[in-house]
């Protein structure tokens, strides 16, 4: 398997973009501390992996999210599970040139990456607009506040986090609350990596 300094170069082989950097190390931070959580504490470099890598296409190609990545994936000499992972994040979106990704998450970590994949953009942006600027103090009923503004964070879809926490048969407060603490014990360890 891949090791994390060479997940970690590869992404940064093709993403430069500050943000796009450091949302590959909060979905990463975040699926490690899923992996921890849900039993599978054997698995969270695994797990951390597929969630560095789930967006390597992205910033490049974005109107063939998820189809590009099998091909940079194959190169940088990433295993067939992993890309299977990383392209399950798309299952059901139809992306910028039409085409509806067929990939479907089956193991729970690829539930678990395509609910708070999302997530974790809508979180962000909610601490964002905190004076602390972080997730740290932030609490569920004001990010389900946020969650409930359609006009707040547009770019996030409601739907897709929703589908996602039932794939995973999880109310939707559950994966709310869990994603947001993961972010936030994350945190500290995410910014002194930036």
């Amino acid at each position: 398997m891949i090791t994390r300094d060479e997940a970690f170069e590869l992404l940064k082989k093709y993403n430069k973009d500050e943000f796009h950097i450091q949302h590959a190390l909060t979905v990463e931070a975040v699926m490690r501390w899923y992996a921890k959580e849900l039993g599978y504490e054997d698995e969270k470099d695994y797990w951390g992996i597929v969630g560095l890598l789930h967006d390597i296409d992205f910033e490049l190609y974005p109107d063939e999210h998820c189809l590009k990545a099998p091909e940079l994936l194959r190169e940088g000499g990433v295993d067939e599970d992993i890309i299977h992972a990383v392209c399950s994040h798309g299952y059901g979106i139809t992306i910028g040139n039409g085409v509806t990704i067929d990939v479907e998450p089956v193991h729970e970590m690829e539930k678990v990456l395509f609910a708070a994949d999302e997530l974790t953009g809508l979180i962000w942006a909610a601490a964002l607009m905190r004076p602390s600027r972080s997730t740290k103090d932030m609490e569920l009923k004001s990010l389900k506040k946020k969650f409930k503004s359609k006009g707040f964070a547009a770019g996030c879809s409601r739907e897709v986090i929703e589908r996602g926490a039932t794939q995973l048969g999880w109310e939707l407060d559950k994966l709310l609350e869990m994603t947001l603490k993961a972010m936030a014990e994350s945190e500290d360890m995410i910014n002194q990596e930036m």
